[in-house]
């Protein structure tokens, strides 16, 4: 980037949506619905998991933690965005532009290793039946899940600091609605080699290596249902991991194009579509994937109403 030249820099100004003129007023309606049916749904898997028995499992652990980390990675960006959309000169102070972005950081990659365990679950389950309660016990579970807050927690501290120790000097405006590690980078006015670096080193570890892992754990577990004799067999194999098999082509899709793909970080607009889409757009689907073809799930929410709105 450029020199040192110019005023420090106090605040940035989020151009999100300004271009989008006369269309903001519907977007901010639609991206409100949207997070409403985000906390709403993932609110009540949470709620469903922990208060029915029939949902005490490792699966449904995992989905628990999975749908809490949905609603705050969701809530590290919309409502500050819906604020945006209503104002006619969006600015974020430095400091509250680094607690977005270390929040942002950590349950996207919280995110992405719980979705590896619930692939690992899968592959318990699925090719090791006999071991399944040995591998996947409490202690596990409970190990795995909070390895994942874990790294989720260093790789957000170590990218923000690492960040926000460059000097801003300057240009201020951020081509994009959220405190993104690319846009942010862009703006300043040191040498960005290593940071750019430590952003490719962070998306093979924690987008790349768990998404490999995943592809590793599904096709061990196909290797199994082909070898499974009935058809009816090989159906009921794979109805257990469907719903986390497309959650995980959906968040893993965008997050892979947004931040590998040849355009990544070149066209902001593009950046823009594809942050709404992982950032508000995928947590929506989370909810309806798990309950619409679940029949414990649906149960669960059954048994819950009655229990409480049917038992007078």
């Amino acid at each position: 980037m450029g020199g040192g030249n110019g005023t420090a820099v106090t605040e940035f100004v989020l151009l999100g949506f300004s271009g989008f003129g006369s269309l903001q007023g519907p977007l901010f309606w639609g991206v409100l619905c949207i997070y409403l049916v985000t906390l709403l749904g993932n609110s009540l898997i949470t709620l469903l998991t922990l208060a029915d028995p029939a949902l005490n499992s490792p699966m449904y652990f995992f989905l628990r933690h999975f749908s809490m980390v949905e609603i705050l990675y969701a809530t590290t960006i919309v409502p500050r965005m819906l604020a945006d959309l209503l104002s006619s000169c969006p600015t974020i102070p430095l400091a509250s532009c680094f607690t977005q972005l270390y929040f942002f950081a950590l349950f996207g990659i919280t995110e992405c290793c719980l979705l590896t365990a619930m692939a690992y679950d899968c592959y318990a389950a699925i090719c090791r039946p006999l071991h399944y309660t040995t591998l996947m016990n409490q202690g596990a579970c409970r190990s795995m899940v909070g390895a994942s807050y874990l790294m989720g927690i260093i790789t957000g501290i170590t990218h923000s600091i690492f960040i926000f120790t460059l000097p801003f000097h300057g240009a201020n405006t951020i081509h994009h609605f959220l405190c993104d590690i690319l846009p942010v980078l862009r703006l300043a006015s040191a040498s960005t080699f290593w940071g750019e670096v430590g952003n490719l080193a962070v998306t093979i570890a924690f987008i790349l290596t768990p998404f490999s892992l995943i592809i590793a754990s599904y096709a061990c577990i196909l290797a199994t249902i082909l070898g499974v004799a009935s058809s009816q067999g090989r159906q009921k194999v794979f109805s257990t991991c469907s719903s986390h098999l497309f959650v995980v082509m959906l968040f893993f899709g965008t997050g892979t194009v947004a931040y590998m793909g040849p355009w990544a970080g070149s066209s902001p607009d593009a950046d823009q579509i594809l942050a709404l889409c992982y950032t508000v757009v995928t947590p929506m689907f989370n909810p309806f994937v798990y309950t619409l073809r679940n029949k414990e799930v649906t149960g669960a929410m059954r048994r819950l109403m009655k229990r409480y709105l049917w038992s007078t």
